[in-house]
């Protein structure tokens, strides 16, 4: 499956080998990782073992994670894509929506703009009518790009496995 969508200022495409450093290097910073399940950082042995799971589930479910690419200097800017939220049982079966991008890209709407994107292919190309969001209590500038996409926050939760509140949001067509 050769899956790739195009903003005005990005490129999100499949995962190559030669995008595990630099998404190791965004794993790997403790601000980024801060709102993430239990705010661990990853390795680069860690991010491998995730980037073939967000591969798998592409080839096993027709939806995944993309790598976010800067068109204007081919530089990975993170991921974002749909993913099943199995860590969350109480809102399955649901597909999630999700991003993350390193530090030097915050600030700048690529968050927003990506997920734009990815969430038209989940509605148009993948016919999915209900799609959540999840994010940490405390992690206001993901429940803002949540607000920009049209998602209303359905409810607030613990995360099984962290003990951290969680709030999910849903957009419905």
């Amino acid at each position: 499956m050769t899956t790739c969508l195009c903003t005005p200022r990005l490129t999100l495409r499949r995962w190559r080998e030669d995008d595990l450093d630099a998404m190791a290097a965004i794993n790997s910073d403790p601000e980024v990782m801060r709102w993430i399940g239990d705010g661990s950082v990853q390795d680069r042995e860690q991010t491998a073992a995730r980037i073939a799971v967000w591969e798998r589930a592409w080839e096993e479910l027709g939806v995944g994670l993309f790598a976010v690419e800067c068109r204007d200097t081919g530089r990975l800017a993170g991921f974002t894509g749909l993913s099943v939220p199995l860590f969350l049982p109480e809102v399955l079966p649901a597909v999630e929506i999700g991003w993350r991008l390193g530090r030097p890209f915050w600030g700048r709407g690529l968050a927003t703009e990506a997920a734009r994107a990815a969430l038209d292919f989940a509605l148009r190309e993948r016919g999915l009518a209900r799609i959540v969001s999840i994010h940490t209590v405390g992690n206001e500038a993901s429940e803002r790009v949540m607000r920009k996409l049209g998602m209303r926050m359905e409810r607030e939760t613990v995360h099984p496995l962290s003990g951290r509140r969680v709030r999910v949001h849903v957009l419905e067509t």
